[in-house]
């Protein structure tokens, strides 16, 4: 109810003017896994699903359909790819929460089964069909704690880290 009551009263009332997401892919060799962790905005990503017909979802909200998490997973599926050794990887929808800021929401995917990955590819496309602007930053963390950091942006969606 708190959330709800600061965004009433406290949100700003224009849309943020930079358009950016955030994940962290990190290899976790003792579970052998991915770890996904990303970041958006929350009310871009409401509208980008209502875009392509998801309706609207008041995700993080007490309003939150019963097929929210349905529908993120859907949306997150389409726009975020990951290959492991040139081998597309489905991942699971672990949770998400609302940002201490309560303008973003995180969520949290896991990617099974990796051995000691030699690359890992990843195609970001997150709210790229809102924005033409929309820039989305990936850091890997890989085998050895080896490190890469990407930027996307329309026209560029697709990066490859070896190890």
């Amino acid at each position: 109810m708190l959330n709800i009551l600061f965004l009433l009263f406290f949100a700003p009332t224009t849309a943020h003017q930079f358009h950016v997401s955030k994940s962290q892919i990190e290899y976790n060799q003792e579970a052998q896994t991915l770890q996904i962790s990303v970041h958006i905005f929350l009310d871009d990503l409401e509208v980008a699903i209502e875009e392509i017909g998801g309706g609207k979802n008041f995700l993080c909200t007490e309003k939150e359909t019963p097929e929210a998490v349905a529908v993120l997973q859907q949306y997150l599926r389409r726009h975020l790819l990951v290959s492991v050794d040139d081998t597309p990887r489905d991942y699971e929808f672990l949770g998400k929460e609302l940002s201490e800021d309560l303008a973003a929401i995180w969520c949290y995917l896991e990617i099974k089964n990796v051995e000691a990955p030699k690359n890992i590819a990843v195609t970001n496309r997150i709210l790229m069909d809102l924005h033409d602007d929309q820039k989305n930053t990936v850091h890997i963390i890989g085998p050895q704690k080896q490190q890469g950091y990407f930027m996307f942006e329309k026209g560029n969606s697709i990066e490859t880290m070896s190890f």
